[in-house]
């Protein structure tokens, strides 16, 4: 079998962000070429131009194709043969420069792969959002949970009505690393996120409630209406938020409850999702991510395990698994569904064919800027005391 179809090629990548003492780009660098579908070539893996030279071999990156700036790289990558330059751009740096790298790229015709929150606030996202409209290059999000094969068996099972109609949703996402202000210590990954200047409007509900909400859009279908939020800081000084808990109403008249923390002792990263519906329930735990639990009343309760081959498994949860059961199967292999999901539309680019945009299996330009509408409207509903808000944004996907 030829590598990516009629491409017959790997996809070239080049990296933003990433460079020394980086968590998330290790991560996009290695779930990308997971499935041997892509290399990594280029990259701009700091704005320090000296800094993102000197991480070139930690990817083993030619020093000539290690970038000081987005811009750079386009210029340099633009002015190379067709069979040399890259084909998509990957953004794993903090969310104030998403938007710059994301639109540059796209502007000049490389598909993206972005890190979440998609940009620094709501307009950026719905600025971006035409950007990519225009360009027509491919454009996904990385809300890496969405990779998981139970989160996409339940997204299967609900949309063919499974559990009945969807009633209820209690999504988390509970964590305690910054019970302390571990930002003053110079902690990188603390640093920027507790500084508004660099993570925007929120701060735990920025980054980690957006996890939580798009996994309840993603495995349920259904669409928002409004939302009332609160939103608070425990931590004597910090700018943002560290916890926070919002209501979802859903355009079925379904419920939804977002919860969110960052200063809850000895939490990790604990996020669960729980639905119910008029047939049944499930329950599936992002640290436990080869488990479901689904129930319904009078039966014994069912716990559906990762297995490829096993009949309880539907099409989505089994396309989504790569090793047998038993064997764990997690972080690094859920992003790596995103880039794969994300390559078959590249691939189609390519070829000149057309591909889907709004209805994909891995989150898109839509989910992104849905995201921010998210954070936004979460923050002004606080800040008015709880406010039912409207949360449909115009662009958000069904």
């Amino acid at each position: 079998m030829t590598t990516n179809g009629s491409l017959n090629r790997k996809l070239r990548m080049a990296l933003c962000g990433g460079g020394q003492g980086s968590f998330i780009g290790r991560v996009h660098a290695t779930a990308a070429v997971l499935d041997n579908r892509a290399v990594l070539v280029a990259g701009a893996l700091s704005s320090n131009a000296e800094k993102s030279k000197a991480s070139a071999p930690d990817y083993d990156i030619p020093v000539a194709r290690a970038y000081g700036s987005i811009h750079e790289l386009v210029e340099k990558e633009l002015a190379l043969p067709a069979d040399q330059r890259i084909d998509f751009v990957s953004v794993a740096t903090p969310n104030h420069t998403h938007f710059e790298i994301a639109k540059t790229a796209a502007e000049a015709g490389f598909n993206v792969i972005c890190d979440k929150p998609m940009t620094f606030d709501l307009k950026q996202a719905e600025e971006l959002a035409e950007v990519v409209k225009k360009s027509g290059v491919v454009f996904a999000v990385t809300h890496n949970y969405t990779g998981y094969p139970l989160v996409r068996q339940a997204r299967q099972m609900i949309a063919s009505g499974e559990l009945g109609e969807i009633n209820a949703i209690r999504a988390f996402y509970i964590q305690g690393w910054l019970r302390t202000r571990l930002e003053l210590s110079d902690q990188k990954q603390a640093a920027w996120r507790t500084d508004p200047k660099k993570s925007g409007i929120a701060g735990c509900f920025g980054d980690i409630a957006t996890h939580a909400y798009n996994l309840a859009r993603y495995m349920t279908g259904l669409l928002p209406e409004t939302i009332s939020c609160h939103l608070k800081t425990f931590e004597e000084g910090r700018a943002l938020d560290d916890y926070g808990t919002a209501i979802v109403k859903f355009e079925n008249g379904a419920l939804g409850t977002v919860t969110a923390s960052q200063i809850s002792h000895g939490r990790e990263n604990d996020m669960w999702i729980e639905i119910d519906g008029t047939k049944g329930s499930l329950v599936w735990r992002q640290e436990e991510p080869n488990a479901m639990v689904v129930r319904a009343n009078g039966q014994p309760h069912k716990i559906y395990t990762r297995d490829p081959n096993a009949p309880h498994m539907n099409d989505m949860g089994r396309a989504a698994c790569r090793l047998p059961s038993g064997h764990p199967e997690a972080f690094f292999e859920a992003f790596a569904n995103i880039y794969r999901a994300a390559y078959d539309a590249m691939i189609l680019r390519a070829e000149g064919k057309p591909f889907e945009t709004k209805d994909t299996v891995y989150p898109n330009i839509h989910d992104g800027v849905e995201g921010m509408y998210f954070i936004e409207q979460c923050v002004a509903s606080s800040q008015q005391g709880g406010s039912f808000l409207p949360i449909k944004h115009p662009l958000a996907r069904k």
